[in-house]
């Protein structure tokens, strides 16, 4: 009976997850039109901020209770996570575009990310310099400046078409409020449908039998990252493609910068524990493979395709991406 129950919750959290990223998407590109501002911008800012909300609360946690493995790890698991299952479902159910300003700003920067962090959190290692592999307090700040920087140039630079002009100040506005209404809706019914589906979730797979680390490594390392899959399998099947990618790099890009840099921050250290936030919880596989997954994405941009005029993730690269995902975690559960 309790299994069942379960079960049911699990299927509730599903459901409230799959409605909230229709109204996310519906909303957040009706107030893109409106406001004269491209839906890549609108997904890497409202919508990849929003639905990484789940990972500032967990890696923040962590680094409160001077738990370093769970801040890094989620931000780690989860950036791998976008990319190799999220990208890759959202390219084979609708090819994604790269526009110029993706492939000249937004994923070099999001390689840039990946790149900084490994180098400062892996900096003893790599290069013999301080203390120790930890993010510091200082770093974090760094990280904070850079992320509040990328968004200003990104709303700076941003030149999408309006066209409004149908509709009268009045009826603008009203629609307006109800667009903006309907995306703080769906980006509450994401986190809390997800945080129902994550702990349905475990309760069940702790009923049958399956342990903790298991778990982690598999389901709370997807239920973190359940909004962002969900919206960008909604928005491919809307075809808004440019959302999607937006909610991937602006996913990725705050979990690093934003995310991170916060948890950095209010890092409380423990009796015997860094100063900083450690990566000695992170292997050599753990930090290649994800800087391959910031990597891979340039890959299928550069990769010409036949009879097309513009850059693409097609269905080849998402199949690539799912195949390095299946390979990374069947890795990870081989080594626990």
């Amino acid at each position: 009976m309790i299994m069942l129950t379960q079960i049911l919750i699990l299927i509730a959290g599903l459901a409230l997850v799959t409605f909230s990223a229709d109204w996310l998407v519906d909303g957040s590109s009706a107030v893109a039109r409106k406001a004269g501002i491209s839906e890549f911008v609108i997904g890497m800012t409202i919508v990849g901020i929003g639905t990484s909300l789940p990972e500032l609360v967990v890696s923040l946690s962590g680094a409160l209770q001077g738990k370093a493995d769970i801040a890094i790890g989620n931000i780690v698991g989860s950036n791998l996570f976008n990319v190799y299952l999220i990208l890759g479902l959202t390219a084979l159910i609708f090819p994604v575009s790269i526009t110029k300003s993706n492939f000249r700003r937004d994923i070099p920067l999001n390689i840039i990310a990946s790149a900084l962090l490994i180098v400062l959190g892996m900096s003893k290692t790599l290069f013999g310099l301080g203390n120790g592999n930890m993010l510091s307090r200082t770093e974090g700040i760094v990280f904070l400046l850079i992320f509040a920087s990328y968004l200003y140039l990104s709303f700076k630079h941003d030149k999408a078409d309006c066209n409004t002009s149908e509709d009268n100040p009045e009826q603008k506005e009203s629609k307006l409020f109800k667009d903006i209404l309907l995306i703080a809706a769906g980006l509450a019914g994401l986190i809390f449908g997800g945080r129902i589906f994550v702990d349905s979730a475990c309760a069940v797979a702790q009923m049958a039998g399956l342990s903790e680390k298991f778990i982690a490594v598999t389901i709370l390392a997807a239920g973190t990252s359940l909004p962002e899959l969900v919206t960008c399998i909604v928005a491919a099947a809307k075809k808004k493609d440019q959302l999607a990618l937006g909610n991937i790099l602006g996913s990725n890009i705050s979990n690093i910068f934003l995310i991170l840099g916060c948890s950095a921050v209010c890092y409380h250290k423990t009796p015997g524990a860094a100063a900083g936030l450690s990566f000695s919880g992170m292997s050599y596989v753990d930090i290649g493979v994800f800087f391959l997954s910031s990597l891979m994405i340039l890959v299928s941009a550069l990769t010409e395709k036949k009879g097309s005029s513009t850059r693409k993730i097609g269905r080849f690269d998402g199949a690539l991406f799912l195949i390095c995902e299946g390979a990374y975690m069947t890795y990870l559960i081989l080594t626990i």
